[in-house]
């Protein structure tokens, strides 16, 4: 938790002070505080901040492909935590004792519908009830299997696809896709007729039409909105005709 919490439920600072002297609480960083009985891990810092500390905030994109198993062949150097909601993180995430990890926030709503969002704290039996939709699916985590909240593959794909091309590359993203053969038509049809993004749906079904899933015979097209004119996402690429975007020229 951050000092702004406990000053709300009535903690001062010369009591929390005396909690760090007294070893009963630790900070890890200025105005960060932790309970002694752990070491730090990225797990801690995102299930609190989207239960203690209330933050819409979810696991999404990358992250949550590779937590659910599909993201192998996306694996880099260190750990990169993509999380989106409608309210940036506090200051204070990327200066936390976490080697190799590295958190980045993306506005969730430049994507799809605000109203998606899991709704600020609840009870950690409430967050359950997320496995219902099409968004959001809970993954327990240590030993009291706290819920960790992330983006469902159908709906992390499409955040992954919104980061080509400057934060990901096609053949990354094309593997990646080759191996997508479970994900559930019904899911992807109302989050592809939700999606604010026309670069991001004309992507989706460049790479799913390349790998002929079948599933992808069963979501109704003409319920997703194209757009109209051409996208250059490559410079120097080809242009697909049939999606009217720029891809590399060995695509």
């Amino acid at each position: 938790m951050d000092a702004a919490w406990l000053a709300a439920k009535g903690y001062s600072t010369a009591l929390r002070s005396q909690y760090v002297a007294g070893d009963w609480l630790h900070q890890p960083a200025r105005r960060v505080y932790q309970r002694r009985s752990a070491p730090l891990t990225w797990q801690q810092v995102v299930v609190s901040l989207q239960t203690l500390l209330g933050y819409d905030l979810v696991l999404g994109g990358r992250s949550a492909l590779e937590l659910q198993g599909y993201a192998h062949y996306l694996r880099q150097r260190g750990t990169t935590l993509y999380l989106y909601g409608s309210r940036k993180p506090p200051t204070w995430l990327n200066t936390l004792p976490l080697p190799d990890v590295r958190f980045i926030y993306r506005n969730a709503t430049a994507l799809f519908p605000a109203a998606q969002m899991p709704a600020g704290p609840q009870k950690l039996e409430a967050r359950k009830d997320l496995d219902k939709s099409d968004s959001f699916v809970v993954q327990p985590w240590g030993q009291y299997d706290w819920p960790l909240v992330l983006s469902t593959p159908e709906r992390a794909v499409l955040e992954l696809l919104d980061e080509l091309p400057d934060h990901e590359s096609f053949h990354n993203v094309d593997m990646l896709m080759q191996g997508l053969t479970t994900l559930r038509p019904a899911k992807l049809h109302r989050l592809l007729a939700e999606c604010k993004s026309v670069k991001v749906k004309r992507l989706f079904f460049f790479f799913a039409d390349r790998h002929s899933h079948a599933w992808l015979g069963r979501i109704d097209r003409k319920a997703v909105d194209l757009g109209a004119g051409k996208r250059m996402l490559v410079k120097g690429g080809r242009l697909d005709s049939q999606y009217q975007i720029t891809v590399p020229k060995d695509f």
